[in-house]
């Protein structure tokens, strides 16, 4: 495995390029262009905290809603906009991958970046919610490094394997919508993860989703550490999915340009 990704580093600038143009191309002839970055978590701010703090009343550990929700739509529409585009990265991508040979994996990984781009730029504004909330940051803060590493290294593996999949199955597209809506059920995005039955969290927690975004939550909000024990298993998860992943994209690889 480490010859393959000192091969990914070779290609490092193609790397780069496939992001940047897939920045251009995914705002070229927008009118608000980046903006819609920003755009869609607060919209589904506002619109979470109307109808589950005002009409259904979901409990929120104390935290004003709009706080609430927004740490949780952060790190979640950072993944969902990875999927939606890295999964059909290789399909899409189809008359490069037909002409010359470089690492396939580029195009979701591409993906990701470009997705890591919207990110940071969503994240601006919620600091600057932090700062409307008077909410203050402590050292805690700093275990949002590692909580967005297993984040990412988890959106790889999904990527990866669904990528790879969607060459030999098209279904996989129509299906990517209604599987990131469920999955965000499955996750405490509108609600808290005390909310869960206790006799069903340790189960509940074995989707990263759920460590990551109580973590935001724990370290930006609360100025606590992340619960280190669902976090640790989130990672260990996480790492397994990523191997297997990578594993399956490799041993299928040779055959996309035959497929697509």
């Amino acid at each position: 495995m480490l010859d393959k990704i000192y091969e990914l580093v070779r290609y490092k600038e193609l790397l780069l390029n496939i992001t940047l143009r897939e920045l251009k191309v995914r705002y070229k002839q927008s009118a608000l262009g980046i903006f819609w970055a920003v755009l869609q978590p607060l919209s589904m701010t506002i619109i979470f905290t109307v109808v589950f703090s005002r009409l259904v009343k979901i409990p929120s550990d104390g935290i004003p809603y709009p706080l609430f929700s927004y740490a949780g739509l952060l790190p979640w529409t950072f993944l969902a906009t990875s999927l939606s585009f890295a999964i059909p990265s290789l399909v899409s991508n189809s008359n490069l991958l037909t002409k010359i040979y470089f690492p396939r994996e580029i195009f979701p990984i591409a993906s990701i970046l470009a997705a890591f781009v919207d990110f940071l730029i969503a994240a601006v504004i919620f600091s600057a919610v932090l700062i409307l909330y008077k909410v203050r940051l402590t050292p805690n803060i700093f275990y949002i490094m590692p909580l967005l590493l297993i984040q990412t290294l988890l959106i790889l593996a999904v990527s990866l394997f669904a990528s790879a999949f969607n060459v030999y199955y098209r279904d996989v597209k129509y299906a990517l919508p209604f599987v990131i809506q469920l999955w965000m059920y499955l996750s405490p995005v509108i609600y808290p993860v005390s909310s869960v039955p206790e006799r069903l969290r340790s189960i509940y927690m074995l989707n990263p989703m759920a460590s990551v975004i109580d973590g935001y939550r724990r370290t930006l909000l609360l100025g606590r550490p992340p619960d280190f024990y669902y976090l640790g298993l989130a990672a260990v998860v996480t790492l397994i999915m990523l191997l297997l992943s990578y594993k399956y994209f490799k041993s299928v690889e040779t055959s996309f340009a035959d497929r697509i």
